[in-house]
């Protein structure tokens, strides 16, 4: 296949790689983080689950990525259940479409609940899902794995991998990979790749510390839903309860399936450079001249520098924290965060750049800077893309997440002469939606949260940081023979309504509380946003929102503020904006005291906002 597959072995040799590659991968990948690995719990496990399962002997599980244990099948063994195994929770691990817990120990009150067992177990329920999806009778069904950087990130990949093939299909290991590109090759049409897959997992948690990690999981129809991805835990959780110690080895010279390796990265990085180039007019370097530097924050995003903006002529000397290490030493890999974005305009400023771009862990959330400091990211990414794509397309409608600012509102449908469907937070639901408008025939090429995440019709509705940026890129690209920099993007913000001041704060609720009495905190959070409600209702300098999908949205003193039910977690967030702290602080007060007679609430934070003003 021309040198892409890098690796072709049968499950018995995977986890005990040729020397050659396992010494290479060390250098070039491990290196940075190997050294920090913490020490994990081995152990002995065989399984069955779904009749294409077998019992199988597992090797012991490894902390490091050096040493691998053997897979084999097994005629017998015995039933006895396994007597280390922890009771796990599969449901718990459920963050809306995405499965995520703690991989490594560390720290202190967050115990381990992605074990290797626990992710094969999850492996096994999506492979069992996807068979059943496809209604594969006959055709072997084939996986792709990849990773972001984090410590624990070989340990799951072999996990996962071990699942798969345990469940009768082929694997494609990528190694480090982003989100985006596990999506794209379940649609890549390229045998040398052996694309497309039928299936595709990203193990990564976004953004969190070094402790956790995840998975997403894909087919040619993009991302599972929550439904889907409940599914699979009930899968998984009833193979989990099928482990059985290990049992005879009498067949342990039989493979189960065999694993590949592919360089999938080199095909995505190329599919980026030749959207920019076509967008150009075919034009080679259409970027030449202007200096770009990249903060990829440790995370899997370093290979845009190199493999996306050098080919398409940028200098980007001054780039930063690109070589992967899952510790994340200089910074959390975040566009939200105040020091992250921080650290990218400082980086643009020292070398005088034209542009910044930062990525999150896994990259399918980034933000920009332009050469003067100015910061687009959260409702100025928005802006941004809106005015790029408004261009393109006259008078869509741009689906936004539930916290986005009036002033974006006013810009998206005064200046730009498009519309703006506010909906709730999760990526997800912002996609669903604007796939959901134009299914009853209202035009959408663009759902975007303040978080960074931002899909376009054009890319499949795939939230792709790299993409974002490439849309960028273009508009930089077509300033080119006007000997404009990275000024064109900051002039499409003209007229953008900026708050004086805003502020976010998280009242959490105490589940022990008696008040709850035995209910769940989901439906105290409802009883509290019905009486916020009815408050304002009577509270004349005060006006609802007239369209809301999420909370409690409410409009006074010259700006507003949104208190709405965390999707995931005992919280209620409560964003402010307004002309100026004074004002956002009467605004808090109306919270505040129509949340009193609120027991099992903690308005602590909301306390000192108002009390220190």
């Amino acid at each position: 296949m021309s040198g892409v597959i890098v690796e072709n072995v049968t499950v018995s040799q995977c986890y005990q790689l040729s020397r050659k590659f396992d010494n290479q991968y060390r250098r070039d990948y491990c290196a940075p983080f190997m050294r920090k690995m913490l020490p994990l719990q081995q152990g002995k496990l065989a399984w069955t689950a779904i009749p294409s399962m077998q019992l199988r002997n597992f090797s012991k599980y490894q902390s490091s990525f050096v040493k691998r244990g053997t897979v084999h099948c097994n005629a017998a063994a015995s039933t006895t259940a396994v007597p280390y195994l922890e009771k796990v929770d599969f449901l718990k691990l459920q963050n809306g479409s995405d499965i995520r817990g703690v991989a490594v120990a560390g720290i202190e009150g967050e115990p381990i609940n992605l074990t290797e067992p626990v992710s094969e177990a999850i492996a096994a329920g999506f492979a069992a899902w996807l068979v059943e999806k496809k209604k594969a009778d006959s055709k072997r069904l084939r996986v792709s794995v990849g990773h972001d950087s984090r410590i624990s990130a070989q340990k799951l990949e072999d996990a996962i991998s071990r699942g798969i093939v345990g469940a009768g299909l082929d694997v494609v290991q990528y190694g480090l990979a982003s989100t985006p590109a596990m999506f794209n090759s379940t649609i890549t049409e390229d045998d040398g790749f052996l694309c497309p897959v039928d299936g595709a997992i990203m193990i990564t948690a976004s953004h969190l510390p070094y402790n956790r990690n995840g998975f997403k999981f894909f087919t040619n129809a993009g991302g599972l839903g929550k439904a889907d991805i409940k599914n699979i835990l009930e899968r998984a959780a009833d193979i989990y309860n099928k482990f059985i110690v290990e049992g005879l080895t009498s067949s342990k010279g039989k493979a189960l399936a065999s694993v590949k390796r592919v360089d999938y990265m080199n095909i995505y990085t190329s599919d980026l450079v030749k959207a920019v180039r076509k967008a150009a007019g075919n034009i080679e370097k259409p970027l030449e001249g202007f200096h770009i530097v990249v903060d990829a924050g440790n995370g899997a995003g370093g290979f845009f520098a190199a493999k996306v903006l050098e080919p398409l002529g940028a200098v980007t000397s001054g780039s930063q924290f690109l070589e992967p290490d899952g510790m994340f030493p200089n910074h959390i890999p975040n566009p939200e965060d105040k020091t992250a974005m921080k650290a990218v305009t400082q980086a643009v400023l020292d070398n005088k750049a034209d542009l910044g771009i930062i990525f999150d862990t896994d990259v399918d959330r980034s933000a920009a800077v332009d050469s003067t400091g100015i910061e687009f990211n959260r409702n100025r990414l928005i802006a941004l893309i809106s005015a790029i794509v408004l261009e393109e397309h006259p008078g869509t409608t741009i689906v936004t997440d539930s916290v986005t600012s009036d002033g974006l509102t006013t810009f998206i449908e005064k200046k730009l002469g498009g519309k703006h469907h506010r909906f709730k937070r999760g990526y997800k639901n912002v996609i669903d939606e604007a796939i959901r408008l134009n299914s009853v025939g209202e035009e959408s090429h663009l759902a975007i949260e303040t978080s960074g995440h931002g899909a376009l019709k054009e890319n499949h509705w795939l939230d792709d940081g790299a993409y974002l940026m490439v849309k960028i890129l273009n508009k930089l690209a077509s300033a080119r023979a006007s000997g404009g920099g990275s000024k064109v993007l900051t002039d499409l913000l003209e007229g953008l309504e900026e708050p004086g001041f805003a502020v976010e704060l998280r009242l959490k609720i105490n589940q022990n509380h008696q008040d709850l009495e035995g209910g769940s905190f989901r439906d105290y959070g409802e009883a509290v946003l019905k009486h916020l409600e009815n408050y304002v209702n009577s509270y004349p300098k005060l006006q609802m929102a007239p369209v809301n999908y999420e909370g409690v949205r409410v409009s006074g003193y010259g700006g507003w503020f949104l208190l709405r039910l965390s999707l995931h977690d005992p919280v209620l967030p409560l964003n402010i904006e307004a002309p100026s702290k004074n004002d956002a602080v009467l605004l808090g007060n109306v919270v505040l005291a129509a949340l009193t007679k609120f027991s099992a609430l903690d308005t602590s934070s909301l306390d000192k906002f108002v009390q220190t003003s």
